[in-house]
C-alpha cells in the first residue's frame, strides 16, 4: 500500500506515525511541509500526491488540515486530530475517511473533530476517540492508525457504519457489539465469530491480547467504548499466518 503522510507543525519527516506505518511494509511519502506558509505546505503535499498517486492519505494535526485541503480525489483520509480550524478553508470532509481523536487532546479541541463530522453530514461513528493525547503516538493509536488504513484504502467502510454488517473480512475484523454486555470479533486466523464480554470498567478505549477459542490463534483485540455504552471491537493477528 503507499501511503501518504502529512506530519503536523514543527514535525519532521521520519517521525513515529510515519515509521510505525513503514515498519509494516507500506510505501510511505513523508514529503518536508514548510511550517511558515500553508499555501506552500499545500503545493509540497499536492505534488507529492500527483507523483505517487497514494492509496490513501494520512494527516496528523497541520497535516490533517493540509490534506483536507489539497485536490485529493476520491483518495481516502486518515485524519490524526485535525488542525482543521486553525488552517486551510476547507470546513468539511468527503465520505470515505476518518478520524482520530483523543478526548484528552489538549492541543485540538475533540470537539471540533465532532463539528467538522457534523457538518459534512457524516455519522459520528467517523470519528474514533482513541489516545491519550495529542501526539497519538500510543501503540493502540498507531495500530488503529494502521487498520483504518488498511480498511479504507481497500475500498471498504468503517464496518460499524454498513447497517447490515456484511463487509468483507479485511486483514483485521471488527464488529459492534451487541448490547453493553457483550460483542463480537471474527478471528483473522480462523473466521470464527467469538462473542466476548464487555467490563466498562477497564475504560472507553481497550486494548489486549486473548487467544482465539475455536483455534487458539492469538488476536489483539481492541475496543472502543462511546459515551452511550455501544462498543466497536476488531481484532488484529499476533502474527502473519500461512
Amino acid at each position: 500500500m503507499k501511503i501518504l503522510f502529512l506530519h503536523g507543525w514543527h514535525s519532521v519527516p521520519g517521525g513515529v506515525k510515519p515509521t510505525y506505518l513503514k515498519d509494516a511494509e507500506h510505501n510511505v511519502i513523508n514529503p518536508a511541509l514548510d511550517d511558515d506558509d500553508f499555501d506552500v505546505a499545500i503545493r509540497t503535499a499536492q505534488a507529492a500526491y500527483g507523483k505517487h498517486h497514494p492509496d490513501v492519505i494520512v494527516g496528523s494535526s497541520r497535516g490533517g488540515a493540509v490534506a483536507l485541503n489539497i485536490n485529493s480525489n476520491d483518495t481516502p483520509l486518515v485524519l490524526l486530530c485535525p488542525a482543521w480550524k486553525n488552517w486551510g478553508t476547507v470546513k468539511t470532509l468527503k465520505p470515505n475517511s476518518v478520524i482520530l481523536h483523543s478526548r484528552k487532546d489538549d492541543v485540538i479541541p475533540f470537539a471540533d473533530s465532532e463539528e467538522i463530522i457534523a457538518s459534512s453530514g457524516l455519522p459520528p461513528e467517523t470519528l474514533i476517540e482513541v489516545g491519550s493525547d495529542h501526539r497519538l503516538a500510543d501503540d493502540e493509536s498507531l495500530s488503529v492508525m494502521l487498520w483504518a488504513c488498511n480498511l479504507l484504502a481497500s475500498g471498504e467502510q468503517l464496518p460499524w457504519l454498513d447497517d447490515e454488517q456484511q463487509s468483507p473480512v479485511t486483514s483485521s475484523s471488527t464488529s459492534k457489539s451487541t448490547s453493553q454486555e457483550d460483542a463480537s470479533y471474527t478471528c483473522d486466523a480462523c473466521g470464527e465469530e467469538i462473542v466476548i464480554p464487555l467490563d466498562l470498567t477497564e475504560g472507553s478505549s481497550q486494548t489486549y491480547v486473548e487467544d482465539c477459542p475455536v483455534c487458539c490463534r492469538a488476536n489483539t483485540i481492541h475496543v472502543q467504548i462511546d459515551n452511550e455504552g455501544d462498543a466497536q471491537v476488531w481484532a488484529e493477528p499476533e502474527q502473519d499466518y500461512d
